[in-house]
C-alpha cells in the first residue's frame, strides 16, 4: 500500500513542492518520472529489493535526443553519424537502445569495448577514445577491427607494431588539438595540425600501411558554439593535407560536450547566483554548508574566481546549438557546406545529451538529527559518488517522497537542512545546498535526484568502506524492472 505525498494527495501536480532548495531550482521532469513519483510505495518497493541507492534508467530516451540531433544536421543537409558516448553511463541498456537505434558507440576503455562488443554491436559502429590505450586494448583493436582515435605518436606506433605483427588494417582518426584564440588553455587532448601532418606522412598510403587514416577527431572542453565552428574549420583545413598527403578521410568527428539544460528557465538559475554570491559576501545567510563557494570566493566585498559546476540552465541545447554551428563560417562556406563540399560526414559522441531525462537516482532516509548550533542534518542511504560529476555540486533540487509504513517515526515540523551521505567524513554532503523541507521528513522517506543517467550515476561512483556500488535497473510501467545486465551478471 502507498500514500502520496502529502503535496500530491492535496491535488498539487509538481512532486518537487516536499524538497525545494532555499533559493529552488526545480528540475525538468519528464512524464515517466513523474507517472513513478506519484507512486512512491512503488518506488519503495523497487529499493526494498535492490538496495538504496537504486539508479533508475529508462532507455526510451535516447531516440527523442538522438532524433532532435538529426534533424539539426538534416536541415543543413549534413551527413551526421552520432556515436553514444558510453563513459556517460555504464548501463548496458543504452548500448542495446544504440545499437537498436543504429547508433554508434563510442568506448573509452578494453572494457567498455570488450562489453559493447559482446552486445553485438558490429566493430564498424564503435569507436575508441580512450585517454591512454595500454597494449590489452590496442590488441582488442586490432582484433575486432574498430576504429581507433590516435592522441599522440606513442599511440600511432604501438598500434601500428601490433596490426603489422598481426597483418591486420586498422581505421584509425587522428586527434586534433585545435588552436583557440582566447582559450584559457590548450587542451591536453591530440596534437597540432602540423604535428599530425608530419605523422600521417610518415605512414605509408593505402594499401601497404596497416593503418588507415579514416577522418579527424577533437575533442574540447566545455560547450561553447564558436569554438566548434573554429575547430571544425581546421579539421577541414587538415583533411585537405591529409588528402594531398595521399590519405582519404571520410569524416570529421567533434566529440561530445553538446549542451543540455537541466531546468526549466533561467528565473531560478539567475537569482540562485545573485544570493549566493550575496551571501558570500555576507549580505545574507549561506545557501550552502559551511559557506562553500562552488568555486567563488569573497575578499573585500569583491567576487572572485569561476563557478565550478555545469551550468544546468543554458541555451541553445541540442538541436539549436548543432544547427547553429552548422550555419556559421569562419570565412566562406558554411560548416556544413564545407563538408558537403568534401563529401565529409561529421560524427559526434554525446554522453549527458542523449541521456536527457532517461534515469533517476533514489535512495532512502535513514536518519534526522539536530546539532547543537540548530542545524538539521538528514542521513540518505547513499555517498556522495553516487550522485556526483565532476561539477562541485549538482544544482539540482532533490525531491521527497513520503511513503506509508505503520512502524514509521513521525515527521518532523518544516525544517531547513542539509542532506548527508554515508562515508565516515566530516563533509560528506551529497548537496552542498541547504534545503527546505516544508512538510518535513521522516525516517524511510524517499529522496530522488532526477535526470541522473549522465555522468551523474557511474563517472566518480565508489564503494569505499565496503559499500556496494548502486544497482541499477530498467524501469518497468508495472511491477519490478529488471536488473541492468551490468548488474544481473
Amino acid at each position: 500500500m502507498s500514500l502520496r505525498s502529502p503535496e500530491l494527495a492535496a491535488g498539487t501536480a509538481d512532486p518537487r513542492a516536499a524538497c525545494q532548495g532555499v533559493v529552488a531550482l526545480p528540475g525538468r521532469l519528464e512524464a515517466w518520472q513523474r507517472e513513478l513519483l506519484g507512486d512512491p510505495g512503488r518506488l519503495a518497493r523497487w529499493l526494498d529489493r535492490y538496495g538504496s541507492p537504486l539508479n533508475v534508467l529508462e532507455p526510451a530516451l535516447l531516440a527523442r535526443n538522438a532524433g532532435e540531433l538529426t534533424a539539426a544536421a538534416t536541415a543543413t543537409g549534413t551527413d551526421l553519424r552520432i556515436f553514444f558516448a558510453r563513459k556517460a553511463n555504464k548501463a548496458l541498456a543504452f548500448v542495446d537502445e544504440a545499437r537498436r537505434l543504429n547508433l554508434g558507440v563510442d568506448v573509452a576503455s578494453e572494457r567498455e569495448l570488450a562489453q559493447t562488443l559482446g552486445r553485438g554491436v558490429p566493430a564498424s559502429d564503435i569507436v575508441v577514445t580512450a585517454a591512454v590505450k595500454p597494449p590489452a586494448l590496442l590488441s582488442l583493436c586490432v582484433d575486432s577491427g574498430v576504429t581507433v582515435v590516435i592522441d599522440n605518436a606513442d599511440e600511432l606506433e604501438a598500434l601500428a607494431r601490433l596490426a603489422g605483427a598481426a597483418s591486420r588494417r586498422v581505421p584509425v582518426a587522428l586527434r586534433l588539438a585545435p588552436a583557440l584564440a582566447g582559450a584559457a588553455r590548450p587542451t591536453r587532448f591530440g596534437l597540432g595540425a602540423a604535428q599530425l601532418a608530419s605523422l600521417a606522412g610518415g605512414l605509408a598510403p593505402e594499401p601497404s600501411s596497416s593503418l588507415t587514416v579514416s577522418g579527424v577527431h577533437f575533442h574540447l572542453d566545455g560547450y561553447d558554439a564558436g569554438e566548434r565552428v573554429t575547430a571544425l574549420d581546421q579539421s577541414v583545413e587538415l583533411v585537405d593535407e591529409l588528402r594531398r598527403l595521399g590519405h582519404d578521410p571520410t569524416f570529421i568527428d567533434m566529440g561530445g560536450g553538446i549542451p543540455m539544460s537541466y531546468l526549466d528557465d533561467d528565473t531560478g538559475w539567475q537569482r540562485f547566483w545573485e544570493e549566493h554570491c550575496a551571501a558570500l559576501r555576507g549580505e545574507r545567510e549561506p545557501l550552502t554548508f559551511d559557506g562553500h563557494g562552488l568555486g567563488l570566493v569573497a575578499h573585500r566585498g569583491e567576487i572572485f574566481g569561476r563557478a565550478n559546476v555545469y551550468p544546468y540552465f543554458q541555451q541553445p541545447t541540442r538541436a539549436a546549438w548543432l544547427e547553429l554551428i552548422l550555419r556559421s563560417s569562419v570565412s566562406g562556406p558554411t560548416i556544413a557546406g564545407l563538408l558537403r563540399d568534401r563529401g565529409l560526414q561529421l560524427r559526434c559522441e554525446p554522453g549527458r545529451s542523449l541521456l536527457d531525462g532517461a534515469g533517476l537516482t533514489a535512495a532512502r532516509v535513514e536518519f534526522r538529527k539536530q546539532r547543537d548550533d540548530g542545524t538539521w542534518l538528514i542521513g540518505v542511504a547513499m555517498n556522495r559518488t553516487q550522485c556526483r560529476s565532476t561539477s562541485e555540486d549538482f544544482l539540482v533540487d532533490p525531491l521527497l517522497l513520503r511513503v506509508a509504513d505503520p512502524a514509521r517515526r513521525q515527521a518532523t515540523g518544516p525544517i531547513e537542512g542539509y542532506l548527508v551521505g554515508a562515508y565516515c567524513i566530516e563533509r560528506e554532503l551529497l548537496t552542498w545546498r541547504r534545503m527546505r523541507f516544508p512538510a518535513g521528513v521522516a525516517v524511510g522517506d524517499l529522496v530522488v535526484f532526477p535526470n541522473t543517467a549522465g555522468y551523474l550515476m557511474h563517472i566518480l561512483e565508489s564503494a569505499s568502506h565496503q559499500i556496494p556500488l548502486a544497482r541499477n535497473v530498467i524501469r518497468s510501467a508495472a511491477g519490478m524492472p529488471s536488473l541492468d545486465p551490468i548488474d544481473a551478471a
